[in-house]
């Protein structure tokens, strides 16, 4: 059995899938300029995994108390 790699750039779709958050709001984070992207064409839009392990590392919060 290949053991498959991380890929370091991902689809918007594709990352949201991964880390468990609506596809919506990594859009919406994207145009406000606080998860960097790479658009590629006209509609193909690229983030980079290690940006979004960041991001959300940087912006967690405890939850409810």
């Amino acid at each position: 059995m290949v053991k498959r790699e991380r890929r370091e750039w991902m689809k918007v779709a594709e990352a949201a899938e991964y880390f468990g958050v609506p596809r919506s709001r990594m859009y919406d984070l994207i145009q406000r300029g606080e998860l960097p992207a790479v658009r590629i064409g006209e509609r193909s839009i690229r983030v980079n995994v290690r940006e979004v392990e960041r991001f959300l590392r940087e912006n967690r919060s405890a939850g409810p108390r």
